[in-house]
């Protein structure tokens, strides 16, 4: 199944409501296995981003509306990129000429 990796920033609608962001990241992972999808990881960092989010979705549209349906609460915004594991990627550099 793919993976994508969402560098996330909280808006400032997100930093007022911070003490919500445990429910709003529960809320996140059920839409996220109700779609066809996981929940692979997430983290508090320190520095450009306030999390990375790594999940797992059956299509890139499927992945687009769970990422859409997070940003319209308002609280975040992202960057989400589609992620290639090391066995994706042997085989696409294989498959070069």
């Amino acid at each position: 199944m793919p993976i994508y990796i969402s560098l996330v920033n909280l808006t400032e609608q997100g930093i007022k409501e911070v003490k919500n962001a445990p429910e709003r990241l529960q809320q996140f992972d059920t839409a996220a296995r109700e779609a066809g999808g996981k929940l692979i990881g997430f983290y508090l960092v320190m520095g450009q981003y306030d999390y990375i989010i790594i999940t797992e979705a059956p299509d890139d549209q499927t992945a687009a509306r769970l990422v859409l349906g997070t940003i319209a609460q308002g609280s975040v915004r992202t960057q989400t990129m589609r992620a290639f594991p090391r066995e994706e990627f042997e085989s696409i550099a294989r498959g070069l000429h």
